[in-house]
């Protein structure tokens, strides 16, 4: 991985699973667990080289259960704590992940996508997880997702993962696919001083006083370091303010929709997506990950041939940039949605568009890209 430096800013030419690793340490990651799996594994060996050398921690667990369970343990230690994998690890780490909602432990976990469902196409492109992000563990809760399409985003969207989970006190989800995961291209690394570093607000009260679920102060509670003198009670169950069950059914009430609501009062902070070309847009291609890269030639080729024709592209893609979508979706005679599965986001588009027009989709699951012109015929189709 050979660098230079532009402007005081050091070039390199990373594969993005690389450019995860580095910017999860820039974040002041300093916990990793993790098991090797295609097509993620080069985050975990690059973060077993790294870690060591910076004072952090990582341990490769037995399985992908485990290796959730180790993190959230590490989260709640006072570590910034981050697991990487992919489709069938990402369905192992669910119940691990609703443990991580109920007891508000703030972590990154890294799911680069490939082919499924089962074993699927472990070495090829998949974006059939986004539904899985959003429903995969049980019960209600909020979830945040970022899905990033270029290296210099898959650097910041990295960082503000770990700001997500640290701010809001919860599991933040950061998706890549098998081509951004290892498509190399030329990055400049930002310098420290041109992002943000968010840390977790941590108790001032003496450690007799402090309750770890006390949200009268803001909906999200101070969280203590364990091992720093506060003791205090985990849970999967619902709980009360001090950390023990509760069946209380009000109680249980209020408190899940408190842990909804710290991401749904707050999408101002959370919300991030590109509009291309959409201020005279009469068609529109709303994609995400790598498909959007095609979507931009082939945007670009249709406006060539004089189709009005815009992007909407979610770099959050959970919560669904709602707000946006509605009103482009009233300003649309039609809108496309590619997508390298059989069919997720577009449900999303047409519950929330609304649009009078047609929704139609590029689905595509065979492990290779959808193509500009398998986009550009859509385009054309609807014009």
């Amino acid at each position: 991985m050979p660098d230079n430096t532009k402007n005081g800013r050091k070039v390199v030419f990373w594969p993005g699973n690389i450019v995860v690793a580095e910017a999860a340490l820039a974040a002041g990651c300093n916990f990793f667990g993790g098991y090797p799996i295609t097509p993620s594994s080069e985050v975990a060996h690059h973060m077993s080289h790294r870690l060591p050398m910076i004072g952090g921690k990582f341990i490769q667990m037995e399985d992908e259960i485990a290796a959730m369970g180790a993190v959230i343990g590490a989260a709640l230690a006072g570590d910034k704590a981050m697991t990487a994998t992919s489709g069938p690890g990402f369905s192992l780490k669910q119940e691990n992940i609703g443990y991580a909602c109920m007891v508000e432990a703030p972590c990154v976990v890294v799911n680069v996508m490939r082919g499924g469902p089962s074993t699927g196409l472990p070495t090829a492109l998949g974006q059939s997880d986004i539904m899985q992000a959003r429903w995969g563990t049980h019960g209600d809760r909020a979830v945040i997702t970022l899905t990033p399409s270029y290296l210099d985003e898959v650097y910041s969207e990295t960082i503000r993962a770990f700001n997500l989970a640290e701010r809001f006190r919860m599991p933040v989800f950061l998706f890549l696919d098998e081509v951004i995961g290892h498509l190399a291209e030329r990055l400049e690394i930002p310098d420290p001083s041109e992002y943000e570093i968010i840390d977790r607000v941590r108790p001032t009260c003496p450690p007799e006083d402090y309750l770890p679920y006390d949200s009268t102060e803001s909906d999200v509670p101070p969280l203590a370091d364990y091992f720093t003198g506060y003791r205090y009670h985990t849970t999967g169950l619902n709980h009360d303010a001090s950390g023990f069950p509760t069946t209380n059914p009000g109680l249980v009430q209020s408190e899940e929709l408190r842990m909804m609501n710290k991401v749904y009062d707050h999408l101002d902070e959370i919300e991030s997506y590109e509009e291309v070309m959409t201020d005279d847009a009469e068609i529109l291609v709303v994609t995400f990950g790598s498909t959007a890269r095609a979507a931009s030639v082939a945007i670009n080729d249709a406006r060539a041939k004089g189709i009005k024709v815009g992007m909407l592209r979610p770099i959050t893609i959970w919560p669904f940039p709602e707000k946006i979508m509605r009103e482009l979706g009233k300003r649309v005679k039609g809108i496309v949605v590619p997508e390298a599965n059989l069919g997720q986001i577009i449900f999303e588009v047409e519950r929330v568009a609304k649009c009078d027009g047609p929704v139609v989709g590029v689905q595509k699951v065979g492990g290779v890209p959808i193509y500009p012109d398998e986009i550009l015929s859509k385009i054309e189709e609807l014009a």
